[in-house]
């Protein structure tokens, strides 16, 4: 869990699902998240990726923490975040395969800031993933972009977190999501069903 990556490894499913953290599986601030007590999950994201999980789909998180650089977080408080969340994920029933963060600001000019496809990329040469069959899920017009630009086979946009406002954005840039759902929940029951799966 940091820059470089830390794995928690299984079997390699058959579809990965990179996602946005901020606004997609916990709370969003225009002041950013930036310690355990201000980390609240959505509703509905544990089930989402619990179901995802049993359904044999991989989540691995790709969120831009520039907090970090910024100097208004730490490294710490993000790892301390990031292992509340992953246990509490796993006391689901989920199951989160790998997380990326890119802590650099935009004037750093950074390879791995989405709307940029490097987390993606070096997730998939890590993971050796087949991108053009995976799916990105954030409520950001960065992150519809990264997965274009990654070549992902589905860019979803979801309405928490700022993604009601990026339904316009998306239609002003001429960009187009694979689908649009209410929230984590909605998108996961619209993989499974685009994958003709019968949640279990």
């Amino acid at each position: 869990m940091s820059e470089d990556s830390s794995s928690l490894v299984r079997a390699t499913p058959k579809i990965f699902i990179f996602l946005d953290r901020d606004g997609v599986i916990n709370k969003d601030s225009s002041e950013y998240i930036k310690n355990r007590s201000e980390f609240h999950f959505l509703p509905r994201t544990l089930e989402a990726i619990k179901l995802l999980t049993q359904n044999d789909f991989s989540c691995i998180i790709i969120s831009n923490q520039s907090m970090i650089n910024r100097k208004i977080s730490t490294l710490e408080n993000l790892m301390d975040m990031h292992i509340y969340m992953l246990s509490e994920i796993q006391s689901h029933g989920g199951h989160i395969q790998d997380f990326f963060f890119c802590p650099h600001r935009p004037d750093e000019y950074c390879m791995c800031r989405k709307p940029k496809p490097g987390m993606i990329v070096k997730a998939a040469s890590i993971h050796s993933i087949d991108i053009s069959q995976s799916i990105m899920i954030g409520d950001s017009l960065k992150d519809i972009q990264c997965a274009i630009n990654a070549g992902c086979r589905h860019a979803i946009l979801v309405r928490t977190g700022n993604g009601i406002k990026t339904e316009t954005v998306l239609a002003d840039n001429a960009l187009k999501a694979s689908f649009i759902a209410n929230d984590l929940l909605d998108a996961t029951r619209w993989i499974l069903n685009s994958f003709k799966i019968n949640v279990r």
